[in-house]
């Protein structure tokens, strides 16, 4: 059967500007949400040794696995990966579920090599180790600044971006108002706590997002018909109105495979395999945020134990973030499949396509009163969860690699007033970023600011490994090598 622009009705509403009304349970869940979230950041503000550079940044270095690895989790697992992963799997399948399961023996690899290394030297932070490690200060100074940037123009862009489309979407709440309430909540026991709130809050924000996007994950598949159902409807989720002369309103023949064509796959399997092993081990054994919470931990076995629970739960996103948004594109084609320009504009505002409204769509349509309210605790947590992480591994990295590069005899109150100004300049940056982002709401933008991590992500990863693994490298061969190749 043809599908004609002549004949089809298009939608008529847009969901951007379609919200559910909000009844009292849904209200009471969110509520009592909020209060776990301030009672747990008082909790562990209050019983956290804050008066010291190794209390305030490292928790003390008193972390057990299970807080370790549940904030591993849920500092990666931004309210970005639930509206970019989702939208990447309504729009090309189960392949990018690729990108979490490479994280499992990523993570390893952490625990493992890295983490006994950064450890045994003492460092608080990744460039520290760097300038120990070849004994110059411009190569701490340049990934210091490198590191700062991308949190910046990438992380929290693009959780401010997914988070936003959210609360837009999902519940038509006034946008800055919204997004400067939550961020002032993130500040206030990310600046209070340090390290020591930020993990105990992320552990329980884990539980939550994991309990709710399996609850929609269930839901979804009773709806399609399980996997038999979902193979079913989405390879026959088609637009009605569709772009004459083209396929891009067909799903992908091979969707349901991970491992796909190397030459007319969208992820190729080298690249999907070895390419992406490259960025797995930059993410997961470099970067500050992630590696700074394994270096809190009380000893080595503990932060083994960490990244071992960690693994085991980056399983899960393949399940409860990619399938829900192709169970998405499945039930609701006319959206979240658009494929005309004009049609797109209407139901999402964006004229590339509305893949980035599966996950919220599934939410809005099939979650019943209650659970919406948890699900949308679920989207704040991650949020949240994701912004503490960065604040407070960018504070970090400016205190100790930055600050102190300029004020040597800086004592540890200095440091602590410092680190805490910074996430409150953070928290500024934050907020501006959310006009820029409403003017540039479209896939575009996304997709390149994900590119550029990619990018400098190879010349990191293979200065941390020559520097773990290679004694004839030196600092002035280090420093070189980086500025050519970023």
């Amino acid at each position: 059967m043809s599908h004609s622009s002549d004949t089809a009705e298009p939608p008529t509403d847009s969901l951007l500007k379609k919200s559910f009304a909000f009844e009292v349970p849904d209200i009471i869940v969110l509520v009592v949400y909020f209060i776990f979230v301030l009672a747990v950041g008082i909790w562990s503000s209050v019983r956290a040794s804050r008066g010291t550079v190794g209390g305030y940044f490292l928790a003390g270095r008193s972390m057990t696995w299970w807080p370790i690895g549940a904030s591993l989790m849920s500092s990666n697992v931004g309210s970005g990966l639930f509206i970019g992963l989702a939208g990447t799997g309504a729009a090309g399948g189960l392949a990018v579920g690729g990108f979490e399961w490479n994280a499992t023996w990523a993570l390893l690899v952490l625990g493992w090599i890295f983490v006994p290394v950064y450890i045994s030297s003492g460092v608080v932070t990744m460039p520290e180790y760097l300038k120990k490690r070849f004994g110059g200060e411009r190569i701490q100074i340049y990934l210091s600044v490198l590191s700062l940037i991308l949190y910046i123009f990438t992380k929290i862009s693009t959780d401010i971006f997914s988070g936003a489309l959210f609360i837009q979407v999902s519940l038509g709440w006034n946008l800055y108002l919204s997004t400067a309430i939550l961020l002032a909540v993130t500040a206030v026991y990310t600046i209070a706590g340090g390290l020591t709130a930020v993990i105990y809050t992320d552990a329980l924000q884990t539980v939550i997002m994991v309990l709710g996007a399996l609850a929609l994950m269930f839901i979804g598949f009773d709806k399609v018909g399980w996997y038999e159902g979902l193979q079913e409807k989405y390879s026959k989720a088609i637009p009605s109105v569709i772009v004459p002369n083209t396929t891009c309103h067909l799903p992908r023949q091979d969707a349901f495979h991970l491992l796909r064509d190397p030459i007319s796959g969208d992820i190729p399997w080298p690249g999907l395999i070895f390419g992406l092993s490259v960025l797995a081990l930059w993410c997961w054994c470099t970067d500050q945020v992630i590696v700074q919470r394994s270096l809190s931990a009380k000893n080595l076995s503990h932060a083994k134990g960490g990244s071992v629970l960690g693994g085991y739960l980056k399983i899960f996103p393949m399940f409860f973030i990619v399938m829900p948004g192709m169970m998405s594109r499945a039930l609701f084609p006319d959206d979240v499949g658009c494929v005309d320009p004009a049609i797109c504009e209407k139901v999402c505002g964006a004229k590339v396509g509305c893949s980035n409204i599966a996950y919220p769509k599934l939410v809005t349509e099939l979650m019943p009163v209650g659970l919406r309210g948890l699900m949308i605790a679920v989207i704040m947590a991650a949020l949240m969860s994701s912004l503490t992480s960065i604040f407070n591994s960018s504070s970090t990295l400016f205190t100790i690699d930055i600050w102190q590069r300029f004020r040597k005899k800086a004592s540890e109150q200095e440091l602590m007033i410092v680190g805490r100004v910074f996430v409150l300049f953070l928290v500024v940056i934050s907020i501006l970023w959310i006009p820029i982002i409403q003017v540039a709401n479209s896939g575009q933008l996304f997709d390149y600011i994900q590119s550029i991590t990619s990018y400098l992500a190879p010349p990191i990863t293979a200065l941390f490994i020559l520097a773990i693994f290679c004694k004839r490298i030196n600092e002035p061969v280090s420093t070189e090598s980086m500025t050519r190749l970023v």
